[in-house]
């Protein structure tokens, strides 16, 4: 029975991906299908809403109580990387709030959440498999998980749909009183129980697997609604095909970009995974409670894109044919 129960964990680990949007999807159509569940459905997204934010809330904590922020240093690539993802979402939103109007809104709404979106706090896990450096990675995602705290803040009210009865400050402190705790009181938190509950920090720390368990469950919620956004839409099958393909072209060129910085600073693999792998659950979060609905299907469309492009790289590293890099 135990090694039955290896087997099963080794299978969940190596298809988590495919697993969590199959689940994901098919508890979705079960449950909006299911006759004797219709008297909860009122209740569904407004728990969704709170169990989502925990979750990547936990999931951050956890990854941060193994980091020691004495020991990390920003550096000139990360300034390049952070203007790229600030200065594109800042474009694309400017363009949103001048021209509101523009047809393709919504694809562009959909480029900028994958564009601003944060890295993944699995990143470094890649990062170091791919003989890369990964108190590099750790040090960007901790400085871009606190830059999307402050800069999401002010952009998006220039381009909300849901409240445009509130003011700007009180939009722009609304969103803030979500963001900022969501991303940076983790960090916060586990730097706390580091230095003041160090028998805390070490039971948290020896659950090496329990990010990765909270991370498949948000996954799947995060797509059950997707679903669900997909579902009731009312733009077409183009557009939603164009969010894809916009996805897809944002998650290329973050990983390219990403590259060529990191080849100039001698740091090709973390700058890589730093600008292209993305906290997906946190982009398909902030498009469903801010944005438009639809356009959080593109969180869930760049999870398959740069999922996809990992495998094929570790795949690379696995045979020994991976790409030559500076050595970091």
């Amino acid at each position: 029975m135990y090694e039955g129960m290896n087997a099963v964990v080794r299978f969940l680990k190596n298809w988590t991906l495919p697993v969590a949007i199959t689940a994901g999807a098919l508890a979705y159509f079960a449950y909006s299908n299911c006759p004797y569940l219709q008297f909860t459905k009122p209740y569904a997204m407004p728990v969704v809403s709170i169990v989502q934010p925990l979750l990547i809330f936990s999931m951050l904590f956890l990854s941060f109580c193994k980091i020691n922020v004495c020991d990390l240093r920003p550096k000139m690539s990360h300034l390049w990387l952070l203007l790229i993802q600030i200065a594109s979402f800042a474009a694309i939103c400017l363009s949103l709030y001048l021209f509101p109007h523009i047809k393709c809104g919504v694809v562009l709404e959909a480029a900028a959440l994958c564009l601003i979106c944060p890295t993944a706090t699995s990143a470094s896990v890649v990062t170091l498999k791919l003989k890369g450096d990964g108190a590099d990675i750790t040090m960007y995602t901790l400085l871009i998980n606190l830059m999307v705290a402050l800069v999401v803040p002010i952009f998006v009210p220039l381009i909300n749909h849901h409240s445009s009865d509130l003011g700007f400050l009180q939009y722009f402190w609304q969103i803030m009183a979500k963001v900022f705790p969501l991303l940076i009181c983790p960090l916060i938190a586990a730097q706390l129980v580091r230095h003041f509950l160090p028998r805390l920090h070490k039971l948290l720390t020896s659950f090496h697997d329990l990010a990765f368990y909270l991370w498949a469950v948000a996954l799947g919620i995060a797509i059950a609604v997707t679903v669900r956004s997909i579902v009731h839409t009312n733009h077409s099958i183009g557009e939603l095909f164009a969010i894809a393909v916009v996805s897809l072209v944002c998650c290329a060129l973050q990983f390219g970009l990403g590259r060529l910085i990191g080849r100039h600073y001698q740091t090709p693999v973390s700058s890589c995974q730093a600008l292209g792998q993305k906290n997906t659950v946190f982009a398909i979060w902030l498009g469903y409670t801010f944005l438009n609905p639809v356009t959080s299907i593109a969180g869930g469309f760049y999870s398959i894109w740069h999922n996809l492009y990992n495998t094929y790289q570790l795949r690379k590293q696995a045979t020994g044919k991976n790409y030559k890099s500076v050595k970091q």
